[in-house]
C-alpha cells in the first residue's frame, strides 16, 4: 500500500525515494556584461580551452539567477543586479557530459570601472570587452549560438528558449 499524506513520516520518505529516482540536470548561468562603448565582457578560463561568458555552474539548490551573481563576485569582483532572463538554452549530452540547462540573463552595462576589470581568482587568467563580430572568433559554436541569441534579445525584448543555440 502506497504511504498518505496521512503518514507524515511515511509520505516524506515515499517522495525522496521518488525525488532520488529523478533525473539531474546540470545548470550553467551566465551574464551578458557590456561596457559604455556597447563591446561584451568575455572571459578567459583556466581550466578549458578558448573564451567564454562570465558566469559559470549552479551549486547544488541554487537558483540560476543567484549562481550568476555568485559568480560574477567570486570571479571578478563584482556585486551586479541582473536585469532580466534572456536565453535558456536546453543542451544536449555531449562528450562525456550529460544534459543541461544553460541560462544568460542580462547584466546591463558598467559604467565605472570597466576598463579595470581583471581576474581575482584561479579560474580565470583574462577578461577583454570585445564587438559581436569579435566574439563570433572566439566564442566555442556551441556558446556563440546562445550569445548571439542573447544579443538579439537586447535588441527585441523577446526572451529565447533554445536546444543546443537553436530556436
Amino acid at each position: 500500500m502506497k504511504p498518505t499524506p496521512a503518514d507524515p513520516e511515511a509520505w516524506n520518505a515515499y517522495l525522496a525515494e521518488g525525488n532520488a529516482k529523478q533525473a539531474r540536470k546540470r545548470v550553467a548561468a551566465d551574464v551578458i556584461l557590456r561596457n559604455a562603448d556597447g563591446d561584451y565582457l568575455l572571459v578567459k578560463p583556466t581550466y578549458k580551452p578558448g573564451w567564454d561568458l562570465p558566469g559559470g555552474m549552479a551549486e547544488a539548490n541554487e537558483a540560476p539567477d543567484g549562481a550568476a551573481v555568485r559568480e560574477l563576485r567570486e570571479e571578478l569582483g563584482l556585486s551586479i543586479e541582473l536585469q532580466r532572463l534572456l536565453v535558456v538554452d536546453w543542451v544536449t549530452p555531449h562528450g562525456p557530459w550529460d544534459d543541461q540547462i544553460a541560462f544568460i540573463f542580462d547584466g546591463g552595462v558598467l559604467e565605472s570601472g570597466a576598463a579595470d576589470l581583471s581576474p581575482k581568482d584561479g579560474e580565470l587568467s583574462e577578461v577583454k570587452f570585445v564587438s559581436v563580430d569579435a566574439a563570433k572568433s572566439l566564442l566555442p559554436v556551441r556558446l556563440l549560438r546562445r550569445f548571439e541569441s542573447a544579443v538579439q534579445v537586447l535588441t527585441d525584448g523577446i526572451p529565447r528558449y533554445l536546444r543546443d543555440g537553436v530556436s
